[in-house]
């Protein structure tokens, strides 16, 4: 219950429905959540409304969103008290949506931009973005998830859904979550609660672990999909542990930096400028409001730079991107021959 203690007295806050205040599912909540987002987790980017790009099929996806991790989001929305058959409904379109590459998902995005009536509304334009919003993606690797997450928002859910919505998240490796959307009229106003009831919000991040080490046992033993080939390092300074490929090339690069290999040598080994610089020994904000400056680079893009890792010789800050592709072993063997003199190895475990 909802209660108003504005006087110091708690006074029940009436609840109503959906029906009863006449809020219609597409007109009036599909878009309200649309505009706010937000209001369903973080973490989602809208990329199409009434998304219906299926063969065979004339049913349409209230909310396609994807998150930062490159997973597709399946919003479907109700304005119903016990959600109907929405988990069924959902399934379907992840599986659908689940084989969408990256360039189609620009293409679809980019239309959603022109029809929100957004400026920029190109692929090019749509591309970036999206480059922008995701979590350290790989220029040469555009690669989203085929785990598909799915949120169901509803007035309410029957048991049914419930049951089917656990089931799935416990057994299967789903991520399934039930948003519960309660409306309530007060002083003329409408009001919206909304809450997460599966998973409950206190276990959510115990079930997102367990769920990491299962995808990563999983892709380890069945390998495919992106590449999470790990490589040990061998410099001056002994062995690495097995590290992920942007890792691997930044011990590389820290190592031989250590031992005297010019910086500058080290840049043109290492393509399409990922390892830049500015004058002056920086750290910190100073080095980021520099780095931004020097390289023309956007808040958001900075998290795609080693700024916390950086590295100094003869008088500049040297700091490697986190972006890399299929070019990874090339690099390091470029970088392996520019220094003779220690042994240096790049092995794949």
């Amino acid at each position: 219950m909802l209660y108003d203690m504005t006087d110091g007295d708690m006074v029940k806050v009436a609840p109503t429905t959906f029906q009863a205040e006449q809020i219609l599912e597409r007109a009036h909540l599909q878009a309200a959540v649309m505009a706010n987002i937000d209001v369903l987790g973080g973490d989602l980017l809208v990329i199409a409304e009434e998304f219906g790009e299926f063969q065979d099929t004339h049913r349409r996806i209230d909310l396609l969103c994807i998150d930062r991790t490159a997973r597709l989001v399946v919003v479907e929305l109700k304005r119903t008290e016990d959600g109907g058959h929405m988990e069924l409904q959902a399934l379907r379109y992840a599986a659908m949506v689940s084989t969408m590459s990256f360039d189609e998902l620009v293409l679809h995005y980019s239309r959603h931009l022109a029809k929100i009536g957004d400026d920029d509304a190109d692929a090019e334009s749509a591309r970036s973005r999206l480059l922008e919003w995701l979590d350290d993606p790989d220029e040469d690797e555009h690669v989203l998830s085929r785990q598909v997450r799915i949120i169901l928002a509803s007035a309410n859910f029957s048991q049914e859904i419930t049951t089917t919505v656990l089931w799935l998240n416990e057994f299967y490796g789903l991520e399934m979550t039930c948003m519960r959307l309660s409306p309530y009229r007060h002083e003329g106003r409408l009001l919206l609660d909304v809450q997460q009831v599966i998973p409950l919000p206190e276990a959510k991040e115990l079930m997102v672990r367990l769920r990491k080490r299962e995808t990563e046992t999983r892709q380890a033993r069945e390998g495919g999909g992106a590449d999470w080939t790990k490589y040990v390092i061998t410099s001056p300074s002994g062995d690495t542990e097995p590290l992920r490929k942007r890792r691997a090339i930044l011990a590389l690069v820290h190592a031989m930096a250590a031992v005297g290999v010019d910086a500058h040598a080290l840049a043109q080994a290492v393509p399409h400028e990922k390892l830049r610089s500015v004058l002056g020994e920086l750290e910190g904000d100073e080095l980021a409001v520099a780095f931004a400056a020097e390289h023309q680079r956007t808040p958001e893009n900075l998290r795609r730079w080693f700024l916390d890792e950086p590295f100094h010789q003869a008088g500049r800050t040297w700091v490697l991107s986190k972006q890399w592709g299929i070019q990874t072993e090339n690099v390091l063997g470029a970088l392996i021959a520019l220094d003779s003199r220690f042994g240096y190895r790049a092995a794949s475990s």
